[in-house]
């Protein structure tokens, strides 16, 4: 056997493989044997068919499956072996001649690979990169606590409807004389949210209805068609032809009511007893919020880290053809023009991925068990807390962080916000902060 690279631009070459007979012959005997002991062919019993029929039969495939096992450790053995950074997968030389299994002893095969472009980045004090520190004002305070306080609420039956409430009861559809129209639809229970009425006049015949009142309106132009026809409980395009007047008499009033700012809402969303008054629940939400901000300004602050690392690195040379070819290879359920539409992003992309993995490991920075298991627990507590939970057991929290982290997709996106968080942290060490003052406002205005 003989392995041998060479390279033909400073970020791609080609690797070649050459098998003769004597690297793969003692496997496929070895393969062939076993095959033996099991083969069952008329005429011999069960073990004993003759190896020469045993090896007319499957010896082809047992050459084949070996050929490829030992092309495919021997390939990735060398490119560990010689350190070569290697960006996507082998890819066989398109000019290679194609390589006959079943008559050929010896082998030739080609690979054309893609190398990652040698750069270096270093990055210290006088580096300056912008670091907003966002301010933490009453008015998001109270905002907060007006989205906890309705999350926590509960719906309560009323007498008199208005704006935002649920109206339940009978709908008729009505002949030209006002009457149950023959044969007409007929919905038992329908609801109704009239503040969502997209007419003004259908909307303004509910003002101050009642328990038992009784209300002509037209479904069909107080609704778009998609809305009416689940309402009326008709197709789409029946909608039409049900555009005249309805009648709904008013069973039921619901209206949600936003909880008290009392003991039980404090109790409910951070624990039993941990909070005891409005000033300590106020204080509590600020901290929350405060927590919040400095993980967005950390978010930023990586984005404007990345753009200032990707412009002190300059231009990076890559393989495009061989990283078309490869992205071709990749989405053959796509068409080229896929390909040509993303393939400048998908370079900056990988440009900013060997800049991550550089700074990485300059910094020293692992990723072990326990930060997985921390990341994810972190992010089932955020994903609660959206919902104004705040006092999830820690067992709940770590079995759903279990469950996450056994998923493939899932764990792969909780390692790389376990290394963006421990790389932002080693680069607000590293560099020079500019810090900047600002409102939430203006800082979700950078993002525009």
């Amino acid at each position: 056997m003989n392995i041998s690279f060479e390279k033909s631009t400073p970020v791609s070459g080609t690797i070649t493989i050459q098998l003769v007979k004597a690297d793969y012959a003692e496997k496929v005997n070895e393969a062939l044997k076993k095959m033996s002991q099991k083969a069952q062919m008329p005429g011999f019993r069960p073990g004993k068919v003759p190896f020469s029929l045993v090896n007319k039969m499957y010896g082809p495939q047992a050459k084949m499956e070996e050929v490829n096992r030992l092309l495919s450790d021997k390939l990735f053995g060398y490119i560990k072996e010689q350190k070569l950074e290697v960006l996507g997968e082998p890819m066989g030389n398109e000019s290679q001649a194609p390589q006959d299994i079943e008559n050929q002893d010896d082998f030739e095969f080609k690979f054309d690979i893609a190398l990652a472009p040698e750069f270096s980045i270093e990055l210290n004090k006088k580096d300056k990169v912008d670091y907003y520190e966002i301010e933490v004002d009453d008015a998001q305070v109270n905002s907060q606590i007006e989205e906890m306080t309705r999350q926590a609420g509960h719906p309560e039956d009323v007498e008199e409807y208005r704006d935002g409430d649920i109206l339940r009861g009978p709908l008729t559809e009505l002949d030209e004389q006002g009457q149950p129209k023959e044969g007409g639809i007929q919905v038992e229970r329908a609801s109704l949210m009239p503040n969502y009425f997209k007419a003004d006049d259908q909307k303004k015949l509910f003002d101050g209805a009642k328990k038992n009142d009784v209300i002509t309106f037209k479904p069909a132009e107080a609704h778009s068609d998609v809305e009416a026809a689940s309402l009326l409980k008709v197709k789409k395009d029946e909608v039409a032809q049900h555009a005249g007047d309805f009648s709904f008499q008013v069973e039921e009033i619901s209206r949600f009511v936003p909880s008290e700012l009392d003991q039980k809402l404090f109790d409910r969303i951070f624990g039993e007893g941990q909070v005891k008054s409005e000033e300590e629940f106020r204080a509590k939400i600020k901290e929350q919020l405060q927590h919040q901000r400095v993980a967005d300004a950390d978010y930023k602050f990586l984005l404007d880290a990345r753009a200032y690392a990707e412009n002190k690195v300059g231009e990076l040379e890559f393989p495009k053809d061989l990283l078309r070819r490869f992205m071709l290879a990749n989405n053959k359920d796509k068409d080229e023009k896929y390909v040509d539409d993303n393939f400048d992003s998908s370079l900056k992309e990988l440009k900013w991925q060997l800049i991550r993995e550089k700074l990485t490991s300059e910094a020293g920075i692992k990723v072990e068990d326990a930060d997985m298991k921390e990341m994810a627990i972190s992010a089932a507590r955020f994903q609660f807390m959206q919902y104004g939970i705040n006092n999830v057991p820690d067992e709940y929290l770590e079995k759903y962080a279990q469950e996450v982290l056994q998923k493939q997709d899932q764990a792969r996106a909780i390692f790389d916000r376990v290394i963006d968080t421990k790389l932002t942290a080693a680069l607000k060490e590293k560099v020079g902060l500019k810090k900047k003052k600002i409102s939430q406002e203006d800082f979700e205005k950078l993002f525009k």
